[in-house]
């Protein structure tokens, strides 16, 4: 059996907003944008070459047995691309506030790439402050 991870609600206080930060800046593909009753709505979107993606939500019921988080609360969701430099200009070139590149070094974190595969990395937040990093990966998913 298999268990795909597929969707990840991202907790924001204004949907429209967080909509044209994640399609318009970030480049992530909008799915789904639908009002199942009056006064509630979901927003899907996958970012490029994902087989996961992200719901943004207002006025639906709490899910049952889970606590709501607010806006800005979630951190550490992750991205992995083939080229951190590419991404990086990628969304500053969008108006996304993102940080240097950065790897894990013997004193912490230190600027610049780093040696080996998989430590590389650039960090943005969303209107909100979720918080997100992007990774470097060694070779595009179907390569591995």
């Amino acid at each position: 059996m298999e268990w795909t991870l597929e969707v990840i609600p991202v907790p924001v206080s204004d949907v429209d907003r967080a909509k044209s930060f994640y399609a318009d800046q970030c480049g992530f593909h909008a799915d789904v944008d639908v009002s199942p009753f009056e006064g509630g709505r979901l927003v899907q979107l996958t970012p490029p070459g994902s087989r996961c993606s992200i719901v943004l939500q207002s006025g639906l019921p709490q899910t049952p047995g889970q606590p709501e988080m607010a806006p800005g609360s979630l951190q550490g969701l992750q991205l992995c691309v083939a080229d951190i430099e590419a991404a990086r200009e990628h969304l500053v070139a969008r108006g996304v506030e993102v940080g240097p590149v950065r790897h894990v070094g013997a004193s912490g974190w230190e600027e610049g790439k780093g040696e080996g595969d998989w430590n590389s990395f650039v960090f943005f937040k969303d209107p909100d402050g979720n918080g997100w990093v992007v990774q470097e990966m060694p070779a595009p998913l179907a390569q591995r």
